[in-house]
């Protein structure tokens, strides 16, 4: 696997175009679209790769690319494979921020939800990824069974006290044909309840706003200066490249993804063949996407921006459909920018489904 990642790497390094300015514009510490500004290890459980093997695959990439000095490096690792040794590698190889995925403090949560880990050893490893590492993120269900709205408070609180900078909460979503779909069909665990987690995120963002943290996307909360530069470049809608297995890239043009199977991407690279699907965006897809992605942040949709890609009776139509949510308390204009209100953020898809071109 790690052998197809780096053979991945070498057959797209034209994927970005780069520039044969952008060494000249890193030295001066400037930033052009094809500089790269973020590397991130998701996806799977990359924090079982050996330290010697992380390492290969940074050194291949800025081999390969134009990465800026101040790149943000994330790698995403569970609280069960944490510890001071991998901790002192991970930060000697270049990664500067952690995304942990804690889930819960409780450890009948972490039962219910399957995670290897327990609560003590949530705490013990995060407390120790802190003495190491300042950017740090970590992940919190929300909305299930087991979860009181007092339990929820004890979890947010607990990140307040650790000061944890980033954090991202996400609502748990019963996907067709898991485990756990199947396990609720039959009776042997309770279903999620809409209501429940509405009540829920409603409580998140009053708690995290109270405590300094800005809600600056639907399900990311951040101190100031902690934003996700990864997280961040989805919705702003910039150029990135996926590599390996399931992996989805993005060129401003058109998206690709990479097939699931390992064995047939393994096999497949060896013949120096990258296994990919493709499709290309026309005009309105793009639209849609960006009125998706930018309703979901704290900046909002950019109403000029939208007229641009429209005629005008398109743009006429969108402001009709868009004051409806705003009479409805669900949204605000300010500036020419369309922005959520904390009940339309319970909304947020399917206003966006409302908006999009027809």
């Amino acid at each position: 696997m790690l052998g197809a990642l780096l053979k991945e790497i070498e057959l797209q390094k034209e994927y970005f175009s780069a520039s044969p300015l952008a060494p000249l514009l890193a030295e001066r510490g400037a930033s052009e679209p094809d500089m790269i500004e973020k590397i991130y290890f998701g996806g799977g459980t990359p924090s079982i790769l050996e330290i010697g093997d992380l390492k290969l695959v940074i050194s291949k990439v800025r081999e390969t690319f134009h990465v800026l000095a101040t790149a943000e490096i994330t790698l995403e690792a569970n609280p069960d494979d944490i510890d001071k040794e991998k901790l002192a590698g991970w930060k000697e190889i270049g990664i500067n921020r952690l995304s942990i995925g804690i889930q819960s403090f409780f450890d009948e949560d972490l039962q219910w939800m399957n995670r290897a880990h327990n609560a003590q050893q949530a705490i013990d490893n995060l407390q120790l990824a802190i003495k190491q590492f300042d950017n740090i993120t970590i992940d919190l269900i929300y909305g299930h069974p087991l979860l009181t709205n007092e339990k929820w408070k004890q979890n947010v609180e607990q990140v307040i006290a650790l000061n944890i900078p980033h954090i991202s909460c996400y609502a748990l979503t019963v996907e067709p044909k898991t485990p756990l779909d199947k396990m609720i069909r039959e009776k042997k665990k309770e279903n999620v309840q809409q209501e429940k987690q509405a009540e829920q995120f409603l409580l998140l963002m009053r708690w995290l706003e109270e405590a300094g943290y800005e809600h600056y996307e639907i399900s990311n909360f951040a101190k100031p200066g902690f934003r996700s530069k990864h997280n961040t470049s989805y919705w702003q809608g910039k150029k990135y490249l996926g590599l390996g297995p399931s992996a989805h890239s993005f060129n401003g043009i058109s998206r690709q993804w990479n097939i699931s199977n390992n064995n047939v991407y393994i096999e497949s690279l060896s013949k120096n063949e990258i296994p990919f699907e493709k499709e290309t965006l026309t005009d309105t897809q793009k639209l849609n996407e960006y009125i998706m992605t930018s309703l979901r942040t704290v900046e909002g949709l950019d109403l000029v921006k939208v007229s641009s890609r429209q005629s005008a009776v398109g743009s006429q139509q969108f402001l009709m459909k868009s004051r409806r949510f705003i009479l409805q308390g669900k949204m605000i204009e300010e500036n020419n920018f369309l922005k959520l209100t904390r009940e339309g953020k319970l909304f947020a898809d399917g206003i966006a489904a409302e908006l999009f071109i027809g």
